[in-house]
Parts: C-alpha cells; sequence; structure tokens
C-alpha cells in the first residue's frame, strides 16, 4: 500500500520534463467553453484559475501551507480521466502539489466538495509530464476530507 501511494504521489506531484511541448495548447477559451457546455457556475481567481464550489464544508480552512487529505479525480477537458484516488483520498503538503492545488484547496472548508478548473501555468505548463501533455487545462472533481 505504501508503494502504491507513494507511486500515485510521484505520478500526480513529481513531474519529469521530457521537453516535449503540446501543438495544440489549450487556453482560457477552452476553459470558459466548457464551463458553458457543462452548465457551471464558476469563479476565477485573480490566477486564472477556475473552481466551482459545490458544498462548502464547514470544518477547518486549509492555508497554502497546510496538511490535507483529498480525494479526487483528475481528467481533461474532453472528459479522459488521467487519475484518480481512492474514496479514503491521500494525503499531503500543499507546498507538494501543483500551484492550481496549492490555490484551489484553500478555497473549501473541511467537509467540502467541488471542481477545479486549472490552466497550464498552474499546472505543469507547456511542457509534457508524466502523460499530461503540455498546455493541457487539467480538471479535478475534489472532496477535502481533513485538514489536517
Amino acid at each position: 500500500m505504501k508503494s502504491f501511494v507513494s507511486l500515485l504521489l510521484i505520478i500526480l506531484f513529481v513531474s519529469c520534463n521530457n521537453n516535449e511541448s503540446n501543438s495544440n495548447p489549450q487556453t482560457e477559451a477552452d476553459i470558459i467553453k466548457y464551463i458553458k457546455d457543462h452548465n457551471l457556475t464558476a469563479q476565477k481567481s485573480s490566477t486564472g484559475l477556475y473552481y466551482v464550489i459545490n458544498k462548502q464544508g464547514e470544518g477547518a480552512k486549509p492555508s497554502s501551507n497546510s496538511n490535507v487529505t483529498v480525494s479526487y479525480k483528475g481528467y481533461f477537458i474532453n472528459g479522459t480521466v488521467f487519475d484518480q484516488s481512492n474514496a479514503a483520498g491521500i494525503s499531503f503538503n500543499l507546498q507538494q502539489v501543483i500551484k492550481g492545488w496549492t490555490e484551489g484547496i484553500t478555497y473549501f472548508n473541511e467537509g467540502g466538495e467541488g471542481m477545479l478548473l486549472i490552466p497550464s501555468q498552474l499546472g505543469y505548463g507547456s511542457t509534457d509530464r508524466n502523460g499530461i501533455p503540455g498546455g493541457s487545462v487539467l480538471l479535478f472533481d475534489i472532496k477535502l476530507l481533513k485538514v489536517n
């Protein structure tokens, strides 16, 4: 189990740069279209992160330095899932993840649920990393299970 969690963390949070770039990077217009096509009520932060709060939660609110436990499903705009946790989630420090998570998780209280729509500059940037094409918008359905 420990090996599986370690592998999952490596795949999601540690990136290996192979210097390939996406010839068709996604833009904010792609995020806006996704929001419209899926009838979402999203908010936009000053950094360009879009987020949807389906359930705010009532517990503790994390800071960008907090240790948290989150269950999630990560997928691309086309619906292809590239990663997901089990219902028990995974625990990590918000300084160990992509910028979109470091910021986005702080909009929820413990017990909160929603979605993060992360532009590439807050994700993995313009280069391919661990099977994620450079320039990709990353979507995450998240549940903040615990602020540890």
